[in-house]
């Protein structure tokens, strides 16, 4: 028969666990609403960036002196792939599908013979790449989203990828993050930054209204334009990935700390049930042992 005092200690844990586990999805619940507002407020900047780009890029289209970052630099042998993850754990299967889907992409690009470079944006996604491609890890940036994401980081990062790419370190760049869908739903999502995928854009203006397709002229020149909004595009791309991932983070915090807390007063009921039981068997034994002992007498 279970210890009614092991029983008790144990009853104690689980509710102490509880607590915490209560504490921390209210306070992804408080951060969720905020990135949440982010997330959905840079959504629409982003794609009108793209989608501008992406009309001034059709004017480009296979024609020779086309800037690298819109047409590339004509290789496609060295990768890098911006991981976006988190630095804490306790968010469900958040980092592990990321790090799952980075892992394939990896192994992918390597059987083909390309040369793979992964930028880690976040310690846990280092941690799910590092057993199997140690060797490909460039760097860990950790703390970027500790006060949500900011926009000076998502440029500094730019710059650096935008280095790489001009000193021929990489031909390619992805970006790998999670995009927020709801509180417990996250789609992670690849987005090719370098150079620039003039296809995507062009299947999502399709779905446009005859409005949004009106003709444009541009003034300045139509390269003078690129040249301020290819780096620009690329910096913003990359702060929409950090906010996206910033509030799919809160988000499966919060559906997994919930669950948590549900599993936690189950598995208190179920202590409590056992609990009362031992402790009913232990008075019954005593009772028997005293109307034993008075009839012997």
């Amino acid at each position: 028969m279970p210890n009614l005092k092991d029983l008790k200690i144990r009853i104690d844990s689980v509710k102490s666990t509880q607590k915490i586990t209560s504490a921390m999805k209210m306070v992804a619940a408080a951060k969720l609403r905020k990135a949440q507002m982010s997330a959905e407020s840079a959504r629409p900047y982003a794609e009108r960036m793209e989608a501008m780009v992406g009309a001034l890029a059709k004017s480009f289209d296979g024609v020779q002196g086309a800037p690298e970052l819109l047409a590339g630099n004509g290789k496609d042998e060295k990768h890098l792939i911006v991981l976006v993850s988190s630095d804490r754990g306790l968010c469900g299967g958040f980092n592990a599908n990321i790090g799952r889907f980075a892992r394939n992409k990896i192994a992918q690009l390597q059987q083909a013979g390309k040369s793979v470079k992964v930028l880690c944006l976040g310690r846990k996604g280092r941690d799910q790449v590092r057993r199997q491609f140690g060797e490909t890890i460039l760097e860990t940036m950790e703390d970027l989203t500790k006060n949500g994401a900011q926009y000076s980081d998502a440029d500094a990062i730019a710059l650096r990828i935008r280095t790489m790419f001009e000193e021929g370190e990489i031909d390619v760049c992805t970006v790998v993050y999670n995009k927020f869908v709801s509180a417990i739903t996250q789609e992670v999502t690849p987005l090719q930054v370098i150079p620039f995928q003039l296809d995507e854009v062009e299947s999502n203006e399709e779905e446009e209204n005859d409005e949004l397709k009106a003709l444009y002229e541009y003034e300045p020149s139509e390269e003078d334009i690129l040249e301020e909004l290819l780096p620009r595009n690329l910096s913003v791309q990359i702060f929409r990935a950090m906010l996206e991932s910033f509030a799919s983070e809160q988000g499966a915090r919060m559906a997994a700390m919930d669950n948590a807390t549900r599993n936690a007063g189950d598995m208190i009921d179920n202590l409590t049930l056992t609990y009362n039981r031992a402790r009913q068997a232990a008075i019954t034994s005593e009772l028997i042992e005293i109307i034993s002992g008075a009839e012997a007498l």
